[in-house]
């Protein structure tokens, strides 16, 4: 397993994805499930998205999604 400390963007990037996924998994509920009633789509904050495509770019991880994924993995495992 790699023990590289992440730069500062990398870091900025890791953390940016990380609130992007958890704003997509509450908009489907806890368990990853729409919730009750009518379908509904999700609604994700652009700036949200923004914001993690724009520290994706700075960290220079855009178009490199294997080694993103593997920081991620290693920065927040066990989440």
């Amino acid at each position: 397993m790699p023990t590289a400390v992440l730069t500062d963007r990398e870091r900025t990037a890791v953390q940016a994805y990380l609130r992007l996924l958890h704003t997509v998994r509450a908009a489907f509920g806890d368990d990853g499930r729409a919730p009750a009633g009518p379908a509904v789509l999700p609604v994700v904050p652009p700036s949200v998205l923004a914001e993690a495509e724009a520290a994706l770019e700075g960290a220079g991880l855009a178009g490199n999604e294997e080694e993103f994924f593997r920081m991620v993995r290693d920065w927040h495992s066990g989440n």
